[in-house]
């Protein structure tokens, strides 16, 4: 299966929180932004609205800061709560059951993706809704797409993405000062 990865657009986000409502319903079956993996993070001051959502990172923090595995140590049924689906790739909550409600994962995610679902004692965290993501389906406006990383600009080594700066750039300093010559 090809790696895929969120792309998000924030100038083509308009807040409307469809996104949210969608995630919901696909996890819950109720309209709740609290039961949504993604949120909307609304940046006043520039007035821009940003989709936030799990990156399903190569090494996710999140995974690596549960210490469930140290409270059920000598479990032989024991799973961890947070493993990767190899059907999606995505990193899931497999084993609620086994999620003991410390949210060291929550507090691990460098992008504040993860939320605590304030009826459960798991995190809200985003399945991929098993490789269509319903946030993207849902988007009115296009702002969150789920691209495969070959496709990207970034994924390819810069040399093939950009030309080099001329030289006149290359040469300053951040202080504008040639430092060649």
């Amino acid at each position: 299966m090809a790696r895929k990865l969120f792309v998000v657009d924030p100038h083509r986000c308009t807040g409307c929180r469809i996104c949210e409502m969608a995630c919901s319903y696909r996890r819950s079956g109720e309209f709740g932004p609290y039961k949504s993996a993604i949120w909307i993070f609304k940046e006043e001051e520039q007035g821009i609205d940003l989709p936030i959502l799990c990156r399903h990172c190569r090494k996710p923090p999140c995974q690596a800061a549960c210490p469930a595995a140290e409270v059920f140590r000598g479990d032989p049924d024991y799973r961890p709560p947070l493993t990767r689906s190899e059907a999606s790739g995505a990193v899931v909550l497999s084993s609620p059951g086994y999620c003991i409600g410390c949210f060291e994962c929550v507090k691990a995610c460098p992008f504040g993706a993860l939320r605590i679902d304030p009826n459960a004692d798991v995190p809200v965290k985003c399945d991929l809704c098993g490789g269509e993501p319903e946030c993207v389906q849902s988007c009115p406006t296009g702002a969150i797409q789920f691209l495969e990383a070959a496709t990207l600009p970034l994924s390819r080594p810069r040399s093939q993405t950009a030309e080099p700066a001329p030289d006149s750039i290359r040469r300053r300093s951040p202080s504008g000062v040639d430092t060649q010559g």
